[in-house]
């Protein structure tokens, strides 16, 4: 039975595929509701017309359908204890486990004031040498993943969850594939890393509409953790594709006028309400938010990644070198407008002038391939990047690299020793005299 304060209706006064809408006062934007006994959420009021998105879908339900307003919006129960569980987009238990026991917090609040951040300044490893030695990122920092529909988008935040140095990961999956959920579920458990995990799942069995939630069930957990425990947190997002694709449909039902590539007018400040959550704060906790982007045939100005690049601080080119066989951190696409913060800062002094000097050498490796293909004759110089190419990609550049920042400088000391005299680098004296490795 309805609680003595809670809306009841019995008349609606319009259903589409995604939405219903009825007349109602004294209801709030955001505000949770049932539908015919199906979790509701209203998206829109105009006088005394209410609209209400249903996540599970619409169909068979009658115009005379019983709506009951909950009178708040939806809502998480944060402690500790979600540590190591994994959660549907409604924040309840999908892995067999107990309910959570501990405070319920509206999800969806208003991101961070900016006058309770702190610059960033913290370094946060990922143990993947394509993203800590070319484009270190700093705790606070939102970056996406730029990635065609074909790579192993998953995989790597599979590894970066694993590596990462912070103390809770919080995962938020939009449209998984059974396979990637478990995939997930199986490579967390098998590394026993689940007292630092948490998940919040919706699959492509669960109905699209409900991965609007996803989000921000995570951030509501992120904020728990680093407001209240004071902990480093790192974010996971995948697919913000898959959840502008959601947007969408709830925009195209409600018969607004869309934008830019079929997607709503709000999109920039839909995707900029998520990825503003990420802060540094100044009590010493921090939410840093990575989050995937599939791209369509790798179109870049696509509104959702021509929207994403507006917000976040940078971005992460994933491609395969068909050179090695393997994907890599593409070093000339991707970039971490924020990693002069923690470069020869927080990380070795030679950091920022091995980085830089590899990636000119790759470029002339780059520029000796272009040659070979147009059948011009290569120097011997253009041989030697040509190998070193090879070696920068395998050991340095690969998704699979697995090293310490220390260990991947020493690496580059060791390319560069290899392949090339100490003039052809132009590097100064008093960094080679304590770095130069010897080939």
């Amino acid at each position: 039975m309805p609680k003595a304060f809670q809306k009841v209706y019995t008349k609606l006064v319009q259903i589409t595929k995604a939405t219903v809408a009825l007349r109602a006062d004294g209801v709030g934007y955001d505000e949770m509701a049932t539908v015919d006994g199906r979790p509701a959420q209203v998206v829109k009021m105009v006088g005394d017309i209410v609209t209400l998105q249903v996540f599970p879908g619409t169909e068979g339900i009658p115009t005379n359908a019983e709506v009951v307003f909950l009178g708040r919006p939806p809502r998480l129960t944060v402690s500790d204890l979600l540590a190591g569980r994994f959660f549907n987009a409604y924040g309840d238990p999908i892995d067999g486990g107990a309910d959570i026991e501990g405070e319920a917090v509206d999800i969806g609040g208003p991101s961070v004031n900016p006058v309770r951040r702190k610059q960033p300044s913290e370094l946060i490893a990922t143990g993947i040498a394509g993203i800590d030695l070319n484009n270190t990122l700093v705790t606070g920092q939102k970056i996406p993943f730029f990635a065609d529909a074909d790579q192993p988008y998953n995989a790597v935040l599979a590894q970066v969850a694993l590596r990462a140095e912070a103390d809770k990961i919080i995962l938020g999956g939009m449209g998984l594939s059974n396979d990637d959920y478990l995939s997930f579920r199986n490579t967390f458990t098998e590394a026993g890393a689940l007292d630092k995990i948490i998940c919040f799942i919706n699959t492509t069995d669960d109905p699209p509409v409900e991965r609007l939630l996803i989000p921000d069930m995570a951030c509501t957990a992120a904020e728990y953790f680093a407001v209240e425990k004071k902990e480093k947190v790192l974010v996971l997002l995948t697919d913000m594709t898959l959840y502008a694709d959601a947007l969408a449909i709830v925009s195209n039902k409600m018969d607004q006028i869309p934008s830019k590539d079929s997607m709503p007018g709000s999109l920039y400040s839909d995707l900029a309400k998520i990825y503003e959550k990420a802060a540094q704060f100044p009590d010493g906790g921090s939410i840093t938010i990575i989050a995937v982007t599939t791209l369509n045939e790798g179109d870049i100005t696509h509104a959702i990644p021509d929207n994403t690049g507006y917000i976040t601080e940078g971005q992460l080119f994933l491609r395969r070198d068909p050179d090695i066989g393997k994907t890599i951190i593409d070093p000339f696409r991707s970039l971490s407008r924020l990693k002069q913060l923690v470069i020869g800062k927080k990380t070795r002094e030679d950091h920022p002038t091995v980085m830089n000097t590899l990636v000119r050498l790759f470029a002339d490796a780059t520029n000796a391939k272009m040659k070979r293909e147009n059948g011009f004759d290569l120097t011997e110089y253009d041989e030697r990047c040509l190998e070193f190419s090879g070696g920068y990609s395998e050991k340095l550049l690969a998704i699979d690299v697995n090293i310490s920042i220390d260990e991947m400088l020493d690496t580059g000391w060791e390319l560069m020793s290899t392949y090339f005299s100490k003039t052809e680098v132009g590097i100064k004296e008093s960094l080679t005299d304590k770095y130069w490795k010897k080939a």
